[in-house]
């Protein structure tokens, strides 16, 4: 009986009731939120607990042999982090990178990875019913690394999966090595 008269004033004070706090919980994880960013006129978003630092432009080195979308190395306090072009890898050409442009660090698995963009826009949250999938008009489509679109008030956000970007990019960096070695021979 004393226990029954606990729960029942532990639940009268206020305090959460168990099954209070597994609602709150699972509403809680269906809001994502995203960082985004803007290439040009077109607006991307990197989901924010991939993000672990963004900083301004600054000299990176550049590596031979890459694809053109892999603008080279940035030595980040003493980790060697890839920088990806993300105009350049959208096929829209190079980004003539100014100090006025921005690096997002992303950790993908162990690995950080930086994206190269115009400039940083908001963060934008969002439940698993505002985001849509990214229509697939044919297998092979370059729009293979986005995971979704999300309509906001001044326009879309396409949302890019990271594992996919990197894995593509590894992908064709594979098949860039295998055509020029097959074109030298």
């Amino acid at each position: 009986m004393d226990m029954a008269n606990q729960v029942g004033s532990s639940s009268a004070a206020g305090g959460p009731t168990p099954l209070e706090g597994g609602r709150a919980d699972a509403v809680t994880a269906e809001v994502s939120q995203f960082i985004s960013f803007a290439i040009g006129d077109d607006q991307y978003g990197v989901d924010i607990m991939a993000v672990r630092e963004i900083k301004g432009w600054s000299q990176i080195t550049h590596l031979p042999r890459q694809p053109d979308y892999m603008r080279g190395v940035l030595n980040l306090r003493g980790v060697m982090v890839p920088i990806i072009d993300l105009r350049c890898r959208f096929g829209q050409g190079m980004t003539e990178a100014t100090p006025l442009h921005i690096v997002i660090v992303v950790q993908i698995g162990t690995r950080h990875v930086g994206i190269l963009a115009d400039r940083v826009l908001d963060i934008v949250a969002a439940n698993a019913g505002q985001i849509q999938p990214v229509p697939r008009v044919a297998d092979g489509s370059r729009a293979d690394f986005l995971s979704g679109l999300m309509t906001i008030e001044s326009g879309m956000i396409a949302l890019i999966d990271l594992t996919h970007l990197l894995s593509v990019s590894v992908a064709e960096g594979a098949d860039l090595g295998a055509g020029a070695a097959q074109a030298a021979a």
